[in-house]
């Protein structure tokens, strides 16, 4: 029988003593222990190992459908596309909106102005109305549905380029510099004016919770409003040209990213919280828009314009948020890409550019959530 499987033999110490003293029984180690593993790797290390291999997220670089829009308009101080909670698509043509239903793909008319063209379109947060900007500075609101107008309001002077919704507020910016907040309830023109923007107000954002308002303008600043008040909290300076791309972090509270024209081409991270500066990126062309993703950590931007030595123009860009890691470049727009928007799930990104085209990009289908509850979402730490 082999030595190994013996049972060992008790053996008994004597002292000077009477009493025996028994020796510690021999400890036996399984086969299977660290002591007799060849892999230089632990258990944690073997179950990294082990674990089933995910697929790297890949993210197809042609746009998976293309829509024609005539007339679409190659102006960078507008807003004419928007995708609604509805999972419908709002365009503004020439002096048309259509309408393209994402489940149907059925193509609409809402309305026809005539002698007066879109300049900017929003989709209410919840239900079925429309805003809508013209050129001469009108702000109407359309029951889609009924394919009714609701609202008509006034005030601004000039066309009405830029156009955003908090709950049952909508506020507008226009050429004519200045800034209204419309309670869709009251029969009054406005509740607010905000005259601080000295040239055209091009880019208009609330964030998640209603209380901040972030406004571009051709002015080169980026102001930040505390709530439905006249109050500025923060005047950011930094950028060398218009600042229409705007975008909150639905992961980061108080977290804002935007973007620069012609002159600029930089996308700049700021806690409005704290009104500090965090990052300045060098993009390379024209900033057009620019926003966060539903399920992660990263943004989209599109542009126009390049630097002479750069071949970046016309592109749509995804990039990490934490360190501005280029993700992904999609390309096949001939001209600006003026406009985007997301999905209403957030896994597609549609772009409208001068070349007349939408298209849409299959970005995030893939892309692992974030989970996290809005209550529990992080604040902007600088």
């Amino acid at each position: 029988m082999p030595d190994t499987l013996r049972t060992p033999r008790r053996v008994f110490h004597y002292s000077n003593s009477s009493t025996p003293r028994r020796s510690p029984s021999p400890t036996f180690e399984s086969p299977s222990g660290p002591r007799y593993q060849a892999s230089p790797f632990g258990d944690a290390g073997l179950r990294i190992l082990s674990a089933p291999h995910r697929p790297a997220r890949h993210i197809s670089r042609t746009a998976i459908k293309i829509l024609d829009a005539p007339e679409l308009q190659d102006d960078f101080y507008l807003n004419l596309v928007d995708w609604g909670n509805n999972d419908c698509l709002a365009v503004g043509l020439g002096s048309c909106v259509y309408l393209w239903n994402a489940n149907t793909s059925r193509v609409t008319k809402l309305c026809d102005f005539v002698n007066d063209a879109i300049s900017s379109v929003s989709w209410a947060k919840q239900g079925s109305h429309l805003a809508i900007g013209t050129n001469k500075g009108a702000v109407l609101l359309w029951d889609t549905e009924t394919s009714r107008r609701v609202r008509t309001w006034s005030g601004h002077t000039s066309r009405t380029g830029a156009l955003a919704w908090s709950s049952n507020i909508l506020t507008s910016g226009s050429r004519d510099h200045k800034i209204y907040h419309r309670d869709v309830r009251s029969p009054s023109q406005y509740f607010r004016e905000l005259n601080e923007h000295v040239q055209e107000v091009c880019g208009l954002k609330w964030n998640e919770e209603g209380t901040m308002l972030a406004s571009g303008g051709n002015d080169n600043n980026l102001l930040i409003w505390s709530s439905h008040q006249n109050n500025l909290l923060w005047k950011f300076r930094d950028h060398t040209a218009a600042v229409k791309a705007i975008g909150w972090s639905p992961h980061t509270r108080g977290m804002l990213a935007s973007g620069g024209g012609t002159a600029d081409k930089t996308i700049k991270f700021w806690n409005a919280i704290s009104g500090a500066a965090i990052s300045s990126h060098d993009t390379g062309s024209q900033v057009c828009n620019v926003a966060w993703s539903k399920k992660t950590n990263e943004i989209v931007s599109t542009h126009g314009y390049a630097s002479n030595s750069d071949n970046s123009s016309n592109q749509v860009i995804v990039w990490k948020a934490n360190n501005m890691q280029r993700v992904a470049t999609l390309s096949g727009h001939s001209s600006r890409v003026l406009y985007m928007s997301l999905s209403q799930d957030g896994s597609t990104v549609v772009t409208g550019a001068g070349d007349e085209t939408l298209r849409f990009w299959d970005v995030f289908s893939t892309a692992e959530v974030i989970r996290r509850e809005p209550e529990d979402r992080r604040e902007c730490l600088r």
